[in-house]
């Protein structure tokens, strides 16, 4: 599994981060606690998305803590919110999380395959829904840069799945990132994979697509190339770590490793003995690399 990056790669790809820092940042941070977290102020806060439409997440702020290293976490495949808990926060350190759909902080809601997106857009770079994303996920972390407990010089990204490899593609091409820590990152070598029997869901929703469009696996193929993890690493050269599960059926051992070895900057792997999921260790090793290098 080897990178396979389109000729105009870098050209898109300024394009798509030049339109999210055009865009005035017009945001609202809520006061009040709105979630019930030992040592935390959590707050609510709102901002305009890219496409003029509201976007709304969280901002955790450790009691008496002043300038200090913040992180924005960003949420797996879904189009419910992450929770503030001991993976979305850390101890000294300000975090914030999104949720990329316009629903609430805290909105819950189970995947379900005909609430997927993968394939909103797909047929065209861009207007694939994961472009939109990435930058609404800029926008959420130059608000984050913004806070007056946030050292501005000390921002990081931290996410699992789609988050793990959006935090890749912001690491890659928003100058002022800090470090990376990407568990588990999504869409490694998927063009390949697409080649082949894919039966899990939500990749499936791609496949769904093509069946049912004219020429639609090539498109989807030609699409992804810009997006693929696996290419946008070849250009971060950010302190990352890299997460695998090492029964991962989703994010398979080798997608994460080739992701791994394609980042050209300081890094680690670190494996943990479980599939796509949550694993404990990722709190502290999380944190020790975002305060080592961040």
């Amino acid at each position: 599994m080897s990178p396979e990056i389109p000729s105009d790669f870098d050209a898109f790809w300024r394009e798509t981060v030049d339109a999210a820092f055009a865009l005035s940042l017009d945001y609202k941070r809520n006061p009040g606690n709105a979630f019930d977290l030992p040592g935390f102020l959590v707050e609510t806060y709102s901002f305009r998305g890219i496409d003029g439409s509201a976007r709304h997440g969280w901002i955790a702020v450790p009691v008496e803590v002043r300038r200090s290293p913040g992180f924005l976490w960003l949420p797996p495949y879904g189009r419910e919110s992450l929770l503030p808990n001991a993976y979305g926060t850390r101890e000294g350190m300000v975090s914030a999380s999104l949720n990329f759909f316009g629903h609430d902080a805290f909105h819950c809601e189970k995947y379900k395959p005909s609430r997927g997106y993968f394939a909103e857009g797909v047929l065209d770079p861009h207007t694939w829904v994961m472009r939109s994303m990435f930058q609404d996920a800029v926008l959420a972390a130059r608000v984050l840069r913004e806070q007056p407990e946030v050292d501005s010089e000390r921002i990081s990204v931290m996410g699992m799945s789609q988050g793990g490899g959006i935090s890749i593609w912001l690491g890659a091409w928003v100058e002022w990132i800090r470090s990376v820590c990407a568990d588990m990152p999504f869409l490694g070598g998927v063009s390949q994979t697409l080649g082949s029997h894919v039966y899990r869901y939500p990749l499936k929703e791609l496949i769904d697509l093509a069946e049912s469009t004219l020429d639609g696996l090539d498109r989807i193929k030609a699409t992804i190339s810009y997006f693929d993890t696996l290419n946008v690493a070849t250009r971060c050269s950010k302190p990352t770590q890299v997460s695998l599960g090492e029964k991962d059926p989703a994010v398979r051992p080798a997608s994460a490793s080739a992701i791994y070895e394609a980042l050209s900057g300081q890094k680690v792997l670190r494996r943990y003995p479980v599939g796509h999921d949550w694993y404990p260790e990722m709190i502290e090793n999380n944190r020790d690399w975002v305060l080592k290098n961040g």
